[in-house]
């Protein structure tokens, strides 16, 4: 059971206590030698949140039950556009299958009774642990006519990184998603000029994995010569 309460009062039930994807040692993350901190000898898992059984509370199963209507009024089946629903940390979070996104989303901003008028951006995270779903593309979808916020995630394997863009849906989103493949490699299918806006042009992979070298060059300072990032300690 969590820790958090619905509007009843009541505890927020979890189906199971999470998905394990890893387990990291020591604080951070840092081997042969590299862990200054003391914690050296930490050892944690990494878990995601499980999927949460309703009642989710106060007006987060008034989203859902119109969403998944909204879905069967398509001839789309819920459960096959809608992976997991998440309540965690008070917020609701709907875990999509990449297929159905595009879907899902316009009829969050369409149906009257749910009105996400806005997405705020969409952001991308790496799991390396998370096989077959180690990127992830998280999008805060908010509600101006009815007040609220809700989250959209999306997975894809390293070896397949393709999901399809909302820009069409959501136009905001055009550079968020160019954002995101700069940094991330997500590839934006039907994003209407899908390239990168930070780094150049012929920049060799994807800065924001967690498997991406540190890379760097050595810098002089009063004298010393400091090491390249990548030189200075070894990180598992």
């Amino acid at each position: 059971m969590s820790d958090e309460k619905n509007d009843a009062g009541l505890p927020t039930p979890r189906d199971d206590s999470g998905e394990v994807i890893g387990v990291r040692k020591g604080m951070f993350g840092a081997g042969n030698g590299g862990d200054t901190s003391g914690y050296g000898g930490l050892v944690r898992t990494v878990t995601l949140p499980g999927a949460t059984s309703r009642p989710y509370g106060g007006w987060f199963d008034e989203v859902a039950d119109e969403l998944e209507g909204a879905l069967e009024e398509q001839d789309l089946l819920p459960s096959e556009a809608i992976g997991k629903t998440v309540v965690d940390r008070g917020e609701l979070t709907f875990h999509v299958e990449r297929e159905h996104l595009v879907r899902v989303a316009r009829t969050l901003r369409d149906d009257p009774a749910l009105r996400f008028e806005l997405c705020t951006g969409v952001s991308g995270v790496h799991y390396l642990g998370d096989k077959g779903r180690e990127l992830h593309a998280v999008y805060h979808l908010r509600s101006l006519t009815h007040g609220r916020l809700i989250r959209l995630e999306v997975s894809a394997p390293d070896s397949d990184p393709h999901i399809p863009s909302l820009v069409e849906v959501y136009p905001t989103n055009d550079w968020h998603e160019r954002e995101t493949y700069d940094f991330f490699g997500l590839i934006f299918d039907g994003h209407p000029a899908l390239t990168r806006i930070m780094m150049p042009d012929d920049w060799q992979g994807f800065p924001q994995r967690k498997d991406y070298p540190l890379g760097g060059i050595a810098v002089e300072y009063k004298g010393a010569q400091i090491p390249a990032p990548d030189q200075r300690r070894s990180y598992s």
